[in-house]
């Protein structure tokens, strides 16, 4: 070989020189050239480029797929693989020529630029690594060395979430690169993507959405190195390992600073840095980055063209040639030698190649590209397939390539699928460009280039659809031109900014939406803020001018303004006076921010004295005085419940006057509480417990709000849950009685049927239930009102304090028989003595209305009671049906308890006294001889017989022997009280 460089000049530099610029205006200025450039796609830019400037009749465009060759074209612009070996243009250009060391490609650069020449010029254009090679190889070059435009700096590592605007991210997979602008779509608003496997059409389609500044962000490959100019500010590695068609690989710093160096463009200084999972870059690589500094290239891929076509054979063996030039290496078996290797196995291949025109044509149809990446074995059967049709029929046939083109002319599927697609018809445009190949070329050209043509634009609309919001990209476009932004707000509260959906304007609140973040999302929430300025000052006029019921207070301690949270309470000096903690952003102020909280506070303040109107009034009473005024203030503290046995000291100090003051506000003096009856609805007790909860942080207690349901379904009892914290039961109107809480004013009406149970006197009229004065048995109208079985009221009455003797129910039923029996009729009515007043005056007004309307009977009985005016027969029939039986006598507990089991024991009454005059349990000597029995519940131990009950003592009627003192001395009765009313009421019925 003897070579030379004698008319040939290089033209070296790091990226941003103005190198492919040069060329073009050189040969522009040659009556004729030829460029040629490393991909299709800046063979695409630089065609448009010269075609702006002398017209597309005098330009030519040649590539594998695509051929454009208007009739007297002056200038040819081609992919350096498209370009002839031989010319006789003026001017000829190798754009890139550092790819000749490329292990894949770099066999055709060093081929043209060894031997392709200009008649007057040639430029070799490529990095500044190339410049003692080509003085090696081609002795006489000249060199013109050009420094870079602008100056190129190291940002470091940054997240993908805060590169710049106008940056290239570079990854060297597909699977990463569509990750990597998945991620920015979410966060920034869209990406650009630039993939080699993309078509030509598609990719430009990508790169004017990254120039035409629709978005911020180019995810490409490698591909943007190789001369494509872009407008990039940065360029961020995340990855730094690639596979080069034989194994994985680090970049060398070479192909690092090519991609790099695509940041900057002109006069305008760019920056790089890495990204995801790419370590930070060390300094000594850093700085050969910035000042250009890299190894140069010491050998280029070569491959012979002197082929031998005489056989397969020969072929191969041609194939096989070393260089004889220093600086050149035999280049790896490229995609054509592969084929032919297995071609050269198929015995029909054979057959057919046996004259050195088919060998050639052979050859020449294992140049078919793959541009599907399929296994080499599959590419070599569609390598034979057409080799086949040519030798036998002088074309491909075209029945074959009709199918072929008709599978992939489809326009459905998602991004992998229509990138197949487009590989598969890339095939077949490839092969309607081949002279020679098919008897009707233009057809199938203008054929598989309208389908190419329609998938890449499907292509770039799955890709566009899937990595760009074009909204938000657009609003960032207007964001950075400073223009005024138009904004409005739905019914619903969604805000909208120049069309785009920034978030959600609730009350007083904006949300942005969720995934904006950066600088960008900072501006468009400024943008927000701004445009709604005038719409706080509206709501905030329209808020203040409301009426009540566009107000409401939740559950949680939320005031809402028509479903818009405005407010949130929280614990203030007083549980009825909470603070109000206004919800609203900071765009709020003054005065309009003023009359927001004076408005929610007076709601709220109206909405508690309204709902809690008794507890309210009661809390500004002015004409209670001493103990009525402390018991006032414990019922107010306490939300309208008191428990009796807290305050019974009080209670039993207060007069009837007291007493009558109390009552007119509603309070209602129970024999187990003291409370109002006016809060035991749903309503108030759902507001009581969110006063509580917000002084006592008790909303994240167990319980909160579980009791309210229950109360509004009216429910009088309910069973227990273990984990609700007790303080809620009270809340809600309920008392916790172990396994069952029941409402408190339930226990009042169950008390009002006790109380003349424990208060008759044998020898009159016996009521259902009472026994001997002293003790009583549960009754239907007991388990009716409590809604609750035997077991549930046996639980109730223990938690109430009461206890119980059991007795047989044979022995009960005989002590009754006999209670009956005693009864003393009376002749004529006498009239109901006016009892004494007390502090359960009020409680009596419950028993009226249950002697009114009759008991409702239940579905069993707590123990076999015996009517009193049954029949005795009937009676001892009924009793032999059931299975014998104890009754539970329940008793009220107490201090004097064990007295009261001494004179209860054996089923006896509590006033009955033994015949000889000594009380149960003394001896013969008067002397007392023990309790009689033990503290607690006891049965009788069956030794002792009845005595029979002796009326009086003394000349006096007995009284009871439990009492803890005497009785009160009669009071002034108040005529405003229940009771007086109740009497009165009475002695009218009897009339």
């Amino acid at each position: 070989m003897i070579l030379s460089g004698r008319g040939v000049t290089a033209v070296l530099g790091p990226t941003n020189t103005g190198k492919t610029h040069y060329a073009i205006e050189r040969m522009l200025s040659h009556g004729s050239g030829i460029i040629g450039l490393p991909l299709r796609l800046l063979a695409r830019e630089v065609y448009g480029r010269v075609v702006e400037r002398v017209g597309a009749a005098q330009v030519a465009l040649v590539t594998g797929e695509e051929k454009i060759a208007p009739p007297g074209a002056r200038f040819s612009v081609c992919t350096v693989e498209a370009m002839p070996r031989e010319t006789r243009a003026s001017f000829v250009a190798i754009d890139e020529v550092q790819l000749a060391g490329d292990l894949e490609r770099g066999h055709i650069f060093t081929d043209r630029l060894l031997y392709l020449r200009g008649r007057d010029e040639t430029l070799l254009l490529g990095s500044g690594t190339m410049k003692p090679i080509l003085q090696q190889l081609l002795p006489g070059i000249t060199v013109v060395e050009r420094p870079r435009l602008s100056q190129l700096f190291y940002a470091g590592q940054k997240k993908i979430t805060r590169l710049p605007e106008r940056t290239a991210i570079v990854a060297f997979s597909a699977d990463e690169v569509y990750a990597i602008a998945e991620l920015i779509r979410r966060q920034r608003g869209g990406a650009a993507v630039v993939l080699g496997a993309l078509s030509p059409r598609t990719r430009n389609a990508q790169v004017a959405l990254y120039q035409e500044g629709e978005v911020e962000y180019l995810v490409a490959t490698d591909a943007i190195g190789m001369g494509l100019n872009l407008d990039v500010d940065h360029v961020a590695f995340a990855q730094d390992r690639k596979f080069d068609g034989y194994q994985f690989r680090n970049l060398n710093p070479g192909e690092l600073g090519q991609i790099a160096g695509r940041a900057g463009r002109h006069l305008k200084d760019g920056t790089f840095g890495v990204t995801g999972r790419v370590d930070p870059l060390d300094d000594e690589l850093v700085e050969r980055l910035e000042s250009h500094e890299f190894d140069p290239v010491k050998v280029l891929q070569w491959r012979t063209v002197d082929f031998d076509f005489t056989s397969i054979d020969a072929l191969r063996r041609s194939l096989d040639a070393t260089p004889r030039v220093a600086g050149l290496t035999r280049a790896l078996p490229a995609v054509d030698q592969q084929a032919l290797e297995h071609l050269a196995r198929y015995p029909e291949i054979k057959d057919l190649a046996t004259t050195p025109e088919r060998v050639e044509r052979l050859w020449e149809v294992c140049a078919l590209p793959d541009y599907r990446r399929i296994a080499p074995a599959q590419h070599a059967d569609l390598v034979a397939s057409l080799f086949s049709d040519l030798v036998r029929y002088g074309t491909v046939d075209e029945n074959f390539m009709a199918e072929q083109v008709r599978r992939a002319d489809h326009t459905d599927g998602e991004i992998d699928t229509l990138s197949a697609r487009i590989a598969q018809i890339r095939t077949w445009t490839y092969v309607s460009n081949r002279p020679g190949w098919l008897a009707d070329p233009t057809h199938w050209q203008e054929k598989t280039r309208e389908i190419e043509d329609r998938l890449s634009d499907a292509l770039h609309e799955r890709l566009t659809k899937r990595f760009v919001d074009r909204r938000t990209s657009v609003l960032m476009k207007r964001l950075r031109e400073n223009a005024m932004l138009e904004a409005e707000i739905s019914v619903n509260g969604d805000v909208f900014v120049e069309g785009h959906h920034t978030g959600q304007l609730a009350g007083f609140r904006f949300t942005p939406l969720a995934g904006m973040e950066g600088s960008d999302a900072k501006a468009v929430q400024a943008a927000t803020q701004k445009a709604l300025a005038l719409e706080f000052e509206a709501r905030a006029a329209r808020l203040h001018a409301c009426g009540n019921s566009d107000l409401a207070i939740g559950s949680d301690g939320v005031v809402r303004w028509l479903g818009d949270p405005m407010a949130r309470l929280a614990a203030g000096d007083h549980v009825l006076h909470p603070r109000v903690i206004l919800l609203a952003d900071e765009q709020l102020t003054g005065i309009a921010r003023d009359h927001v909280a004076a408005r929610v506070e007076r709601f709220v303040n109206h909405h508690i004295s309204t709902v809690l109107k008794p507890l309210d009034d009661l809390s500004r009473a002015e004409d209670l005085q001493g103990l009525a005024k402390g018991l006032a203030f414990q019922l107010v503290e306490n939300l309208g419940v008191l428990f009796r046995r807290d305050v019974s000291e009080d209670v039993k100090s207060l007069d009837q006057d007291a007493r009558a003051s109390i009552r007119r506000y509603g309070v209602r003096f129970g024999a187990y509480h003291i409370f109002m009856p006016a809060l035991l609805k749903p309503s108030p007790a759902e507001l009581i417990t969110l006063l509580w909860a917000l002084q006592n942080d008790g909303m994240d207690k167990p319980g909160y709000g579980d009791l309210i349901p229950v109360l509004a379904a009216g429910r009088t009892s309910v069973v227990t849950d273990p984990s609700f914290d007790r303080t809620f039961y009270k809340l809600a109107g309920f008392r916790f009685l172990g396994k069952r809480a029941v409402r408190i004013d339930i226990l009042e009406r169950l008390a009002d049927l006790i109380r003349p149970l424990l208060q008759w006197k044998p020898g009159s009229l016996r009521p259902e239930g009472a026994y001997d004065g002293r003790r009583f048995t549960t009754t239907t109208a007991m388990l009716s009102i409590l809604g609750a079985t035997p077991d549930d009221m046996e639980e109730i009455l223990k938690g109430l304090g009461y206890r119980a003797d059991s007795v047989p129910a044979d022995e009960a039923r005989a002590f009754l028989v006999g209670q009956d029996a005693n009864v003393i009729p009376t002749p004529t009515p006498t009239p109901t003595p006016t009892p004494t007043p007390n502090e359960n005056a009020g409680s009596s007004e419950a028993q009226v209305e249950e002697e009114a309307s009759g008991v409702e009977a239940a579905s069993e009985s707590a123990a076999p009671v015996v009517p009193s005016d049954a029949p005795a027969e009937v009676a001892v029939e009924d009793t032999e049906a059931n299975e014998p039986k104890n009754v539970l006598l329940w008793r009220p507990g107490g201090r004097n308890e064990g007295q009261q089991n001494a004179r209860h024991k054996g089923g006896r009454p509590a006033s009955e006294e033994r015949r000889d005059g000594r009380r149960p349990g003394a001896s013969a000597d008067g002397k007392n001889r023990g309790n009689g029995a033990k503290r607690g519940d006891r049965q009788d131990r069956g030794d002792r017989k009845e005595r029979p009950q002796r009326a009086e003592r003394d000349g006096k009627p007995q009284t009871a022997r439990f009492e803890a003192k005497p009785p009160r001395k009669e009071k002034p009765i108040d005529p405003d009280s229940p009771f007086a009313k109740l009497a009165a009421l009475k002695e009218q019925m009897k009339k």
